[in-house]
């Protein structure tokens, strides 16, 4: 598997990603909430201003997409996305760690996450790679609770 920043040609790959990872997640998600996680190529390329992507790839298809965005001394993981089909390959966790070492190259003192607490695969995932849990926002996003985990480095 190939983990590596992404550039403006991989967007259209990246949009139809998201489309399909958020397609298949479970009912009962705000529609508000699916729809903003679907971004159109334009849309995205606005989230990519100040934001660094990583995508993975194995055997030139895109399986996974995350961002990083520095502040302030620390580093925050943005719109983690991993193809239905290829989960618990450790895909997820390879772009996790990816960006975790580029935050540390970057000077970050550490990195943090936030989650809805609905996602129950989220916290396990986080942890195993030493996060720890940071907190919880009551409805937070659109009146969904969100965890919040971070990692010193």
């Amino acid at each position: 598997m190939l983990v590596e920043r992404i550039t403006h040609q991989d967007v259209p790959a990246i949009c139809s990603l998201y489309k399909k990872v958020w397609e298949a997640e479970p009912v009962g998600v705000p529609t508000e909430l699916l729809k903003a996680w679907q971004p159109t190529p334009l849309e995205f390329t606005s989230w990519m201003e100040g934001v660094t992507y990583f995508s993975a790839r194995r055997d030139g298809r895109l399986l996974g997409v995350i961002g990083s965005e520095l502040r302030h001394g620390s580093c925050r993981l943005l719109n983690l996305a991993v193809e239905p089909e290829a989960r618990r390959q450790g895909i997820g966790s390879a772009l996790v760690g990816a960006t975790v070492e580029w935050a540390r190259h970057a000077g970050a003192g550490s990195v943090w996450v936030d989650a809805l607490a609905r996602f129950a695969a989220a916290a396990p995932l986080f942890k195993r790679l030493g996060f720890a849990p940071a907190g919880l926002l009551h409805k937070h996003e659109w009146n969904e609770d969100v965890q919040l985990f971070e990692r010193i480095l």
